[in-house]
């Protein structure tokens, strides 16, 4: 009797692990780019270009902060100068209707000088409601180049002036 040979068991055929195709990336393709898992690129950020970009944008908003702090100082600049220039209006009026006073009490070559004083002041009232303020800080900037004395005495006399009318204000 023939003894069948059983062919010898066969192993299952074992599964292929499926084959994940990457996105291929191009070979032309920059260092700051890089392709994740789901296949959309992102760029990395260049260090250096930030610290610029970032740079710029702080000087673009510092820019825009200055000159809108300069608009602002200009227009107060502006509401003072004419301010002042409708004070010293108001007092070289009052200096010229004291003047006949001055005449009938003192004399009338004090009143003269009073006239002469409330025309220096109504003048100088005139030219700084006529000059923009740029014009009027030069003015300033020459006057204390020329008399450093003059304008340190000016200078402590406004303060004193401006120190009691804010202490009578107070009382």
């Amino acid at each position: 009797m023939a003894v069948e040979k059983k062919p010898a068991a066969q192993k299952p055929a074992a599964k292929k692990p499926a084959v994940v195709k990457k996105p291929a990336v191009p070979k032309a393709a920059s260092p700051e780019t890089t392709t994740p898992k789901n296949g959309v690129a992102k760029v990395k950020a260049d260090p250096g270009k930030t610290e610029a970009n970032g740079v710029k944008n702080m000087k673009d908003e510092f820019n825009n902060f200055k000159d809108q702090a300069g608009g602002k100082a200009r227009d107060a600049a502006n509401r003072g100068k004419e301010r002042a220039a409708e004070a010293m209006g108001g007092i070289g009026k009052i200096i010229r209707e004291s003047a006949d006073t001055i005449d009938e009490k003192v004399g009338k070559q004090y009143g003269d000088y009073a006239r002469t004083a409330a025309d220096t002041v109504d003048g100088f009232a005139d030219k700084v409601d006529g000059q923009d303020i740029d014009a009027l800080v030069e003015d300033a900037r020459q006057f204390i180049r020329k008399s450093p004395a003059v304008a340190i005495g000016a200078a402590a006399a406004i303060g004193f002036v401006l120190a009691r009318v804010i202490r009578s204000g107070r009382d």
